[in-house]
């Protein structure tokens, strides 16, 4: 079969799977550039509530199928990169979980997402020192965002693996997991983000990315949502709340 990203809707959940075992899922030209436009797709899907990232089989991605960079080098970063900016802008949550190696291109996409579920045992790695290759700055600052400057700094400068335990300390991953147990939690945790409200979500997401000027339009929004009176009265009916706010659909 082809490396390619595969992808199904279940209970209100777009999975993509990386899919390229003959390479430990790495990604090729054609699979990041079929990124962003399946992205889009998902996204202005009604039923898509919260996105799951993963590998196929025992690993994540293992970064960028190197003998795409013996062309044009430049080239392969900005399909990598117009990738991960994708999957940063999409605007429902999205979770990486994540097994094996997530390495280079694999760790961008990782890094992209807003949440990282891992299994113990997996590996990761921002590797660009080993290649010679100037790691895109938008890249960098989304890294040094969740690290800190000092671990961002290990990372880059020495290309070394990092093992999930280390990742969680340094606020790289969210959350552990034993063997066995990662596909459950991720379920389970999905199924929470698509009960709650995505006007929350939505504005959650922005202001956590840095966008500081939008309160108005979010304040507009909830006031013409019946999100939050729903919110209310379904605590106070001991019920499951209703929300009835989605993110917009273009076209």
């Amino acid at each position: 079969m082809e490396p390619q990203l595969e992808h199904r809707v279940t209970d209100s959940v777009a999975t993509v799977v990386i899919r390229h075992p003959e390479k430990r899922n790495a990604m090729t030209a054609a699979m990041w550039g079929s990124l962003p436009p399946l992205l889009e797709d998902l996204a202005g899907d009604p039923d898509v509530r919260a996105l799951v990232l993963t590998g196929e089989g025992r690993t994540f991605c293992a970064g960028a199928d190197i003998s795409t960079l013996r062309g044009s080098p430049e080239e392969a970063q900005g399909l990598a990169a117009r990738a991960e900016e994708a999957l940063a802008a999409f605007p429902k949550p999205t979770l990486a979980a994540i097994r094996g190696h997530c390495v280079g291109g694999g760790a961008q996409l990782a890094a992209a997402c807003d949440l990282r579920f891992a299994e113990e045992g997996t590996l990761f790695g921002v590797t660009p020192a080993k290649l010679g290759i100037v790691y895109p700055a938008s890249s960098t600052r989304r890294l040094v965002s969740l690290v800190g400057p000092a671990t961002a700094k290990y990372l880059l400068f020495s290309g070394e693996l990092i093992d999930a335990q280390r990742a969680l300390r340094t606020g790289l991953v969210d959350e552990v997991l034993r063997e066995g147990e990662l596909g459950r939690r991720v379920t389970e945790f999905t199924r929470v983000l698509v009960s709650r409200s995505q006007l929350t979500q939505a504005a959650a997401k922005e202001f956590a990315d840095g966008r500081t000027e939008r309160d108005a339009h979010w304040a507009g929004q909830a006031r013409g949502s019946g999100d939050t009176a729903e919110g209310v009265a379904a605590f106070l009916e001991r019920r499951q709340p209703r929300f009835g706010w989605s993110v917009p659909t273009s076209g």
